[in-house]
Parts: C-alpha cells; sequence; structure tokens
C-alpha cells in the first residue's frame, strides 16, 4: 500500500516573503507536501510569543521561486502563532514535521530563547510534533533583519533536506523535541556536522541606539560578541560553529528543569547542612 505524502509545515521568523523560507521549501518539497505559513512582517527575536495584539488575518500569496509557484499563508502573528494557524485552521490536521527556518543568523548560546525561528519550533514540539530550527551564519549583523540577496541558502537547504529527511523516518530520542542546526556561513554539502550542546555564553549583545532624550523613540540594536575559543566548551554550538566550521546539531528538550541534584537545592533552600 503506497504511503500518504509527509505533511511539513514551514515557517520562519523572517516574513513571508523571506529568501530563507524559500530555499527551504524547495528543498522540502523533494520529501512531501509542504504548507507554508509566515509572518506577513518581519518577526525575528519574538521567541514563542503570542501577543494577544496580533491580528491573526490569514491571506493566500501567491509566490513564484526557482520556476514553481506556491500557494502560501501570510499570518498576521509571530512565528508560533503562525505554527498554531497552519495546524488548526489552514492545514486542519496534523502535520508529520514541523520546520523553522532558514534563519538569517545563527541562533547559538544563550541567544536562543529569543529567537522567534526556535520559537515556532518549539509550539510545533509543545504540539507532540517533531520539529527542526534551522538557521544560517551570516557574517555581517546588519543582515539579520534585512532579506539579503548575498546571502546563499543553498547549502543551508541541502541540510535542511537532509535532516527533514531523517526526522520523518526516524522517531526522536525520548526527551528530543526539537533538531536545532546551524550551518556555516561559507558551508558546502560536504561540511561535516557534529552533535553540540548550546553554549554557556551569550552570542549577541544588545546595543541602544539613543542619542537624546528618554521621551524620543530608542530602539536597541545589537552586535555579535567578541569570543575567544578558550572561553567555551569545544562540544558547544558556539565553538563548532564560529571555530571549528561545522554544522551543529544541538538536540533540544522542551524540559527545561534545571540538572542540579534536587537533594542537594532542596538542602540548601531550607538552610540544611
Amino acid at each position: 500500500m503506497k504511503r500518504e505524502p509527509y505533511q511539513i509545515l514551514l515557517t520562519n521568523d523572517d516574513g513571508i516573503d523571506s529568501p530563507g523560507l524559500w530555499a527551504a521549501a524547495t528543498a522540502l518539497s523533494e520529501l512531501g507536501e509542504v504548507t507554508v505559513a509566515a509572518p506577513r512582517d518581519q518577526a525575528s527575536t519574538t521567541s514563542r510569543s503570542m501577543p494577544i495584539t496580533s491580528d491573526g488575518i490569514i491571506k493566500k500569496k501567491n509566490i513564484s521561486h526557482n520556476g514553481k509557484t506556491w500557494t502560501a499563508y501570510s499570518v498576521g502573528g509571530t512565528p508560533a502563532q503562525c505554527v498554531q494557524h497552519g495546524i488548526l485552521e489552514i492545514m486542519g490536521k496534523r502535520p508529520d514535521l514541523v520546520v523553522s527556518g532558514i534563519n538569517y543568523g545563527e541562533n547559538v548560546g544563550y541567544s536562543i530563547s529569543l529567537s522567534g525561528t526556535i520559537g515556532a519550533a518549539m509550539e510545533g514540539a509543545a504540539q507532540g510534533i517533531p520539529a527542526l530550527a534551522m538557521s544560517l551564519q551570516v557574517k555581517n549583523f546588519e543582515d539579520i533583519y534585512q532579506h539579503s540577496n548575498h546571502i546563499n541558502f543553498s547549502t543551508a537547504g541541502y541540510f535542511t533536506k537532509y535532516f527533514a529527511e531523517l526526522a520523518l523516518t526516524h522517531p526522536f530520542p525520548p526527551d528530543v523535541h526539537i533538531l536545532k542546526i546551524d550551518v556555516p556561513a561559507d558551508a558546502t554539502p560536504q561540511t561535516t556536522w557534529q552533535i553540540t550542546h548550546i553554549a554557556q555564553h551569550t552570542a549577541y549583545e544588545p546595543v541602544p541606539t539613543r542619542k537624546g532624550s528618554w521621551d524620543e523613540p530608542g530602539r536597541l540594536t545589537g552586535r555579535f560578541m567578541d569570543i575567544t575559543p578558550e572561553e567555551l566548551d569545544p562540544d558547544s554550538d558556539i565553538h563548532a560553529l564560529r571555530f571549528k566550521n561545522k554544522v551543529t546539531v544541538s538536540p533540544l528538550s522542551l524540559d527545561m528543569t534545571s540538572r542540579v541534584d534536587f537533594q542537594q537545592l532542596d538542602n540548601l533552600l531550607r538552610n540544611e547542612k
């Protein structure tokens, strides 16, 4: 009996017109039916937020990419809300896989909790669906918030398909809900990959732009942190990406409980020796 095509829900946090999103759609279409539901507007650094100010308006949008015309769904909401709308309204059923990306800029270290890319994958995982969070390293911080045409997503697309196929055909081990994958800026399909943990270090730091009074608008921007290899565990995502030039594959769990010894913590909180 022939199996029904795999159903894949694809979103991102860079908006419905992001070239990274469409590189992922093209790659994933070789594995099954891809439903694209992505934010109407730029939605980077929105984490897994569900703002009540989102209007939830869904509009069909025809987008041509690599000679194919797609019917995609532009959503007035965050990436995590796009996953909810995608499952509950657009698809009307649970997909086999949720993919978030391909993001402009790596999502590594402590900075991952800011990421709309990670947040959308978390929402899929919270619905009991295996999820991938795909990101491509960029060299210039300014490229993170704009659809820079000089960024080549072809290799990141290759790895999106590679790991998506594995996720569709091999169940994740217990306590692995998301695979967070970061691809070096100059990677090729021959670039090796490494299983990594989250670096105990921030990858980005906030930068104020305000020059005048606090009464004036004062948006914060950011920049890459200067980090030396000695500050990092060699098996961490930042170290493997920046200093080994490897694709990093970090298994994430929705269980964010600290790995502390519970008895030791209990004694500390009770002020017992």
